[in-house]
């Protein structure tokens, strides 16, 4: 070794070490779920009217991502997906099912997780996290196997149903699987806004947390509908705006506010460093691109992508999607390249050293390369399938830049190069009958059957809603 070489050496060897000393063993890690956020609500993506800065400064210190899919396009499934790893085609839960406990007292909920199947919390405490699930969670009620305290939470405070968060000013919350009544909201009375409290909740969790890693679960509720907000704030002075379009653009800015408050206690308790941070939608927006709330705030980006909650297109499917971790994921980085919320549980694994157990497979990759600058994992596909009443039983894949689309399962298969086409306008499968015919194929070999979700075809849809339209009307006639 000559002179120079061990000068460097004696020079580097101090730096190395204090960079490794700075790098946590085991980062803290936070996942913001926001219910029905739509890519184009964000001034990051594009949007003119809303006001998002600390969303818009969480983008320009981290990453944003422009091609983030959902696990499908509604609430219940796709959080399944974030936190089992599992794909549509093998996920527990695949629509927004109701399922109810006799004499429950808790009431009304959603299809539980099985006790069987593996959460990124469970995962996580078991290599000595805290975990918490604030907002909602709607994956199975308090005396159900879906409890989020029998599926490695340890705190939950916010709504446990989808029904139940159905109500910005409800009457209770709950606290773990204890009642947190708000009387002063009886009888429609708006008193308290319930995101004050879940809020509240999640700053005092996280600084009651310095001492050993955590995981937070974060499941705003806003801006899903109905629109309602405690305060309007800048938007009441907005001219020519309706009502719900000042609600809407108030609740999407106080989603930004609330996450801005949270990146700033995590700065002022010095963990900012030793946090991955990581946002998106749930799936696309309530709005049509031609409602009031769509079309006013151009949710589509233009056209850019098309549909919206409960279908198989982009724009049920794209979310808007952020990434900050201060020295580790790249700041002011823009990413095309996709992937998917079943990513999320091998990712937090990779990170923390969790060991899968024996013979579980996530249908997810690791992002933890992607995330500090890398290349996306290459995969074979992307897949989705979803099984709601108004809907019946539908399917997408991706595969490479093409999109296949099945709306039901007894008509043809659409197909879409999303290169050129992300709008999904220009229907190629007359052109391309071998790639509509492989998509098929693995759009069949992708999934396992499962009799909670059985196929419905568009058929079966129709005739299901004539005879629940002639029920009804029936009902209207005799109460006449």
């Amino acid at each position: 070794m000559n002179k120079y070489t061990l000068l460097t050496v004696l020079l580097l060897a101090p730096l190395s070490a204090l960079h490794a000393a700075d790098a946590p063993a085991k980062p803290n890690i936070i996942f913001i779920l926001a219910d029905d956020l739509a890519q184009g609500d964000l001034g990051c993506y594009g949007q003119k009217l809303i006001k998002t800065p600390n969303l818009d400064r969480m983008a320009a210190e981290g990453t944003r991502y422009t091609q983030a899919y959902s696990g499908t396009s509604v609430c219940a499934p796709s959080r399944t997906s974030l936190l089992t790893g599992l794909h549509m085609g093998h996920a527990p839960v695949r629509s927004n099912r109701g399922f109810q406990v006799e004499n429950s007292p808790f009431g009304g909920g959603e299809l539980p997780l099985p006790a069987t199947t593996l959460t990124v919390a469970q995962l996580l405490k078991q290599q000595g996290y805290a975990t918490a699930c604030m907002g909602k969670w709607g994956m199975g009620q308090f005396d159900t196997t879906g409890s989020p305290l029998k599926k490695g939470f340890d705190h939950f405070f916010g709504y446990n149903s989808q029904v139940h968060a159905h109500s910005y000013f409800p009457t209770n919350l709950f606290c773990d699987d204890q009642r947190v009544e708000l009387p002063e909201n009886a009888n429609g009375a708006k008193k308290t806004y319930a995101q004050n409290l879940i809020q509240k909740d999640v700053l005092g969790w996280v600084r009651r947390q310095q001492e050993r890693p955590f995981f937070l679960f974060y499941a705003v509720t806003l801006p899903h509908g109905p629109c309602d907000i405690d305060e309007l704030g800048e938007y009441a002075q907005r001219a020519g705006w309706t009502p719900r379009q000042q609600t809407y653009a108030a609740m999407v800015s106080r989603l930004d506010a609330d996450v801005g408050a949270l990146l700033a206690l995590l700065k002022e308790l010095k963990l900012d460093t030793s946090t991955l941070v990581m946002l998106a939608g749930d799936n696309g927006s309530s709005f049509n691109a031609q409602s009031e709330v769509g079309k006013f705030f151009d949710q589509s980006m233009g056209g850019k992508l098309r549909g919206f909650k409960r279908s198989m297109y982009e724009g049920g499917l794209r979310q808007a999607a952020l990434a900050r971790w201060p020295g580790v994921v790249p700041a002011g980085r823009v990413s095309d390249e996709p992937w998917a919320f079943w990513d999320f549980l091998p990712t937090a694994a990779e990170l923390t050293g969790a060991k899968l157990p024996a013979g579980f497979q996530p249908d997810g990759y690791s992002l933890v390369s992607f995330l500090k600058g890398g290349s996306a994992p290459k995969r074979d596909y992307f897949y989705w399938e979803l099984h709601e009443g108004t809907t019946g039983s539908i399917q997408g894949l991706r595969l490479g830049d093409w999109k296949a689309v099945k709306n039901f399962t007894d008509v043809p298969t659409e197909l879409y190069d999303l290169s050129k086409d992300s709008g999904e306008t220009t229907n190629l499968a007359a052109q391309y009958p071998e790639l509509v015919a492989k998509a098929e194929k693995l759009m069949s070999s992708a999934r396992m059957d499962n009799t909670n979700f059985p196929w419905r075809m568009r058929s079966e849809v129709k005739t299901a809603a004539a005879k629940a339209k002639k029920k009804a009307a029936g009902k209207k006639r005799a109460g006449e």
